[in-house]
C-alpha cells in the first residue's frame, strides 16, 4: 500500500511530527473524517499505508547517539488486518498487538518481534518499515 506523508516543513514537523526517544504519533486517513492526527490535512496524493503510519522517535541503529525518527504501518502482521493496529507501550516504548499480544521493537530493532506469534510462531513477522526522509526545509517525508 503506498505511504506518502508531508512533513516537509519546520512548521509542519514542530506540530505533527515527534520529538524525544519514544514520543509517537498515529497517521490514519479515514475519508470519512475521523483521521488522524487531529487537525492535519491531508493532500491530494497523501497515503497512510495498509492499517496507517507510526511515527516514533527512536535511535539510528548505525550510531545510537543519534535521535532519529523512524515509520512503521500500524497493521499488526500476524492479524492482517487493516483495523488490528499496534499501539505503544508507554512503560517500554515496544509497540504491541491487542489481539495477538505480539509485541515489536519500534525504537532500534526495525519493527523486529520480540514476543508473542510473531516472534514465535511458524513465521517471524516484522512491522513493515517506511522510510522518513529529510526534506531540508527542516521536515520529512514519510514514504514507501
Amino acid at each position: 500500500m503506498a505511504v506518502n506523508i508531508s512533513l516537509a516543513n519546520v512548521g509542519l514537523w514542530n506540530t505533527y511530527g515527534v520529538a524525544g526517544f519514544g514520543s509517537h504519533r498515529n497517521f490514519i486517513f479515514n475519508g470519512s473524517g475521523a483521521s488522524q492526527p487531529a487537525g492535519f490535512t491531508y493532500k491530494y496524493g497523501s497515503a497512510t499505508g495498509f492499517g496507517g503510519v507510526l511515527l516514533i522517535e527512536g535511535i539510528d541503529a548505525f550510531n545510537p547517539a543519534i535521535a532519529t525518527p523512524l515509520a512503521y504501518d500500524l497493521a499488526c502482521p500476524v492479524e492482517r488486518k487493516a483495523d488490528v493496529r499496534v499501539y505503544i507501550d508507554n512503560e517500554t516504548y515496544v509497540a504491541v498487538c491487542s489481539q495477538c499480544k505480539s509485541t515489536y521493537d519500534v525504537t532500534m530493532g526495525a519493527g523486529a518481534p520480540i514476543s508473542g506469534e510473531a516472534a514465535t510462531g511458524k513465521y517471524k513477522y516484522a512491522l513493515k518499515s517506511y522510510s522518513v526522509i529529510p526534506s531540508g526545509n527542516g521536515g520529512y517525508y514519510i514514504t514507501n
